[in-house]
């Protein structure tokens, strides 16, 4: 009996560290880096981080355009065009710059993302994103582009969410749960 509690311990600890753990390896992939076509940046989240990743990336050669994807949040300055701005003040020469200016969720990024990609020919890219983000905005960029379609997910640091501890942050957890619900409604609708 006593064998069975210890057995029982043993597995209920092993469990509160493991799902954590699997959460955060299952919601951030991880690619290693290879040439591409473009870099694609979608807004959300810390937007900032992501565009330095992307600007990053970019200056180290790692694509020859770089293409920002979102719409206003507030105002009348798109967060695509915001991050073209960033970009530009950074560094990257402004006729390497794409930008989609009207999506407002997930989807619609890779949507017209994919259009743009198709009319320029662009056939690989790395898809940057906070990493919390990163599965779901995989997910619909490879149901939009097809499974011939190069993606390599890199994300950005972001300020609030991180692999190792998001369990320790409150803001941390509302994200990731909620990441996980959209995934699971992804798998389904």
């Amino acid at each position: 009996m006593i064998k069975k509690l210890f057995i029982a311990i043993g597995v209920a600890l092993l469990l509160v560290v493991l799902i954590p753990l699997i959460i955060s390896f299952y919601l951030s992939p991880q690619d290693e880096l290879i040439r591409t076509d473009a870099i694609v940046v979608i807004s959300g989240g810390d937007t900032d981080a992501r565009v330095s990743e992307g600007v990053r990336l970019y200056l180290q050669k790692w694509a020859p355009k770089i293409i920002f994807s979102g719409a206003a949040a507030s105002g009348d300055v798109s967060n695509a065009l915001a991050m073209k701005r960033i970009a530009i003040r950074e560094g990257v020469e402004p006729d390497n710059i794409l930008i989609e200016e009207n999506s407002k969720t997930t989807n619609q990024n890779a949507e017209y993302v994919g259009k743009i990609l198709k009319g320029k020919n662009i056939n690989s890219i790395i898809l940057i994103t906070s990493p919390y983000h990163q599965r779901r905005a995989y997910n619909e960029f490879r149901a939009t582009l097809g499974k011939n379609f190069t993606i390599i997910n890199h994300s950005a640091k972001d300020q609030t969410w991180a692999k190792k501890n998001w369990w320790d942050n409150a803001n941390a957890r509302f994200l990731t749960f909620g990441e996980i619900m959209k995934n699971f409604y992804g798998l389904f609708f």
